[in-house]
């Protein structure tokens, strides 16, 4: 407003058009008070000569001021902070406005578990299926090894925080909010653990876990009141 202010126009009705263009650029909250004038403009600088009197021409200025409508701002305010959640669960008594925002906040966890989905570690993209009815069926297998996935590792730190216990992160430092894509990775590789499969000449068999430390006992621990035997059946399960 203050280098419109400063523009000298030809005539009236450019001055407006210019200050409404201004004006568009303006938030909402703003009010702005105008008024026109006009004045003689001549050829040269300083004291005008009594010839150039004559060929002096008529510009036009405008005279801006703006003014903050308290009403209009917080109008805007309330605008800006609302937003509209679509949702089917209509019981007002069991689902009130502050229970469908918190839930309605929630949905980072979700897409973040459909991330993970899509990650190359989980192998989906290794599954090719054609038929409709196969393709919903992954679709709920997939959504389901998330939810145990999901349900595995709030458990975890769950009993970590009611322990007061800590495990290891990726750069060794002690934490109670691990996620669980963190800790398969401790069970396998050079530092993981092993199984030995021994066969006894009367056809029975025995398995015997190698190098089964104590992070690996803490961590199965965690996810139940379960020995050894956890991690056996797991590990059954996967082969």
């Amino acid at each position: 407003m203050w280098h419109l202010g400063h523009q000298t126009f030809a005539c009236q009705p450019d001055a407006e058009a210019a200050l409404a263009k201004a004006c568009e650029r303006l938030p909402p909250w703003f009010g702005v008070q105008s008024q026109v004038s006009s004045r003689l403009s001549y050829p040269s600088r300083g004291r005008p000569r009594k010839d150039e009197v004559a060929s002096a021409t008529p510009v036009y200025q405008i005279h801006a001021t703006l003014s903050r409508d308290a009403a209009a701002l917080e109008r805007e305010v309330l605008r800006r902070a609302a937003y509209i959640i679509g949702t089917n669960l209509l019981d007002v008594e069991r689902w009130p406005d502050a229970s469908l925002i918190e839930l309605y906040r929630e949905q980072s966890v979700v897409e973040w578990g459909f991330a993970f989905l899509k990650d190359p570690l989980f192998l989906a993209s290794s599954v090719f299926v054609k038929r409709p009815e196969r393709i919903m069926a992954l679709a709920f297998i997939m959504t389901l090894c998330l939810l145990v996935y999901k349900l595995a590792e709030l458990r975890v730190r769950q009993r970590l925080a009611a322990t007061g216990q800590t495990v290891p992160d990726q750069v060794r430092k002690p934490t109670a909010h691990p996620t669980l894509r963190w800790l398969f990775p401790c069970f396998e590789g050079i530092e993981g653990i092993d199984l030995l499969h021994i066969c006894a000449p009367d056809e029975a068999r025995a398995t015997q876990i190698l190098r089964l430390d104590t992070l690996h006992r803490r961590v199965l621990h965690l996810l139940g009141p379960a020995d050894e035997r956890c991690y056996l059946a797991l590990q059954q399960t996967a082969e």
